[in-house]
């Protein structure tokens, strides 16, 4: 297996919406807390990244990374730079996704570290993210360098289950 990552322009996403919906639509299903909520589908990924995701990319104030094994696409991050104009130095980590079938090969720790050196290109030497409480993800991003800023409980409802779930607040200096 051949992982390769490449940056996707907003005519990138727009050719290869239904593997990017293929890869958000198998993530929430697998539990991933990442904004949606069962019932989640196939439609409702591509709107995703048609919506809320091609624009900031066409207009220059996010970037997205896509990781793909052959023509399948593995996982993406990405990385949102629109901030005030106080906040130069300031970027956020956005939706790091690694489809069920090819996770623990390290492709998350690849996306992320590319992502940060577009970061650093970017100028930007504070990345902050949030990630679900006690979600497989939060060790992945300590063990990296990010730092737990604080815990905000309830937050947001979980994937499949009747409840609220808390998100963990982390940052890294680059």
């Amino acid at each position: 297996m051949t992982i390769d990552l490449s940056l996707f322009t907003a005519e990138d996403i727009s050719h290869e919406l239904p593997e990017l919906a293929k890869l958000l639509h198998d993530c929430v299903h697998a539990g991933a807390s990442i904004g949606f909520i069962m019932p989640h589908s196939m439609e409702d990924a591509e709107g995703f990244w048609r919506d809320k995701v091609a624009g900031p990319v066409a207009s220059g104030t996010r970037l997205l990374l896509v990781a793909k094994d052959g023509a399948r696409i593995a996982g993406a991050v990405q990385l949102d730079y629109d901030t005030p104009a106080n906040q130069p130095h300031r970027a956020e980590i956005r939706k790091l996704l690694v489809h069920p079938d090819f996770r623990r090969q390290g492709i998350a720790k690849r996306l992320m570290a590319t992502i940060e050196d577009e970061a650093r290109r970017l100028r930007r030497s504070l990345l902050t993210l949030d990630t679900r409480t006690g979600d497989t993800a939060e060790p992945l991003y300590a063990a990296i360098g990010y730092h737990t800023t604080g815990v905000i409980p309830g937050y947001c409802r979980d994937t499949h289950k009747d409840r609220l779930d808390s998100t963990t607040i982390m940052y890294k200096n680059l």
